[in-house]
């Protein structure tokens, strides 16, 4: 009888009234094209109070409410590796560590950014400045956290903070 191994489950959970899905599903996108057949799964899991957490195999590799940014998914793909593919290379991604090491010839930590990438608006800024000034009008009436419709939660992300 042969023993089955399981192979790695990656989490992504994201808070939904904060708008974050397009975000986690990038990052579940890039996992999946750098792991390829060495993840097992790899779940977006929707969330609330402004969460944004990367989990491998339950433990939490990337918390953005404990770091106070998003991460750079160069680091993520690290944290990642680091647990379930560790002799892995990830190409571009390594070249500041490896470029450090062959200097100096010893081993150096990875260079993580303290700063998130921005990403790309997919409405123009007076659409947005419209739809917070219609949040601001509106965000004065009692909002149901559990309600995904709700006018007044989308563009008020300081209800999930």
């Amino acid at each position: 009888m042969a023993i089955e191994t399981r192979l790695p489950r990656v989490e992504i959970e994201f808070c939904t009234g904060c708008k974050w899905h397009l975000r986690a599903g990038w990052m579940a996108q890039e996992l999946l094209l750098t792991f390829g057949n060495t993840i097992g799964e790899l779940a977006l899991i929707p969330g609330k109070s402004a969460t944004f957490i990367v989990r491998v195999n339950g433990e939490v590799v990337f918390d953005r409410k404990d770091h106070g940014r998003f991460p750079e998914m160069k680091e993520v793909k690290q944290l990642v590796r680091g647990i379930i593919a560790p002799e892995m290379g990830l190409g571009h991604s390594d070249s500041a560590v490896k470029s450090a090491q062959t200097s100096d010839s010893q081993p150096v930590a990875p260079v993580t950014a303290t700063t998130s990438a921005p990403v790309p608006a997919l409405v123009s800024t007076s659409e947005t400045a419209q739809q917070h000034e219609q949040a601001k009008s509106t965000s004065s009436r009692t909002v149901d956290p559990d309600d995904e419709d709700s006018t007044a939660h989308p563009f008020d992300c300081k209800t999930c903070l």
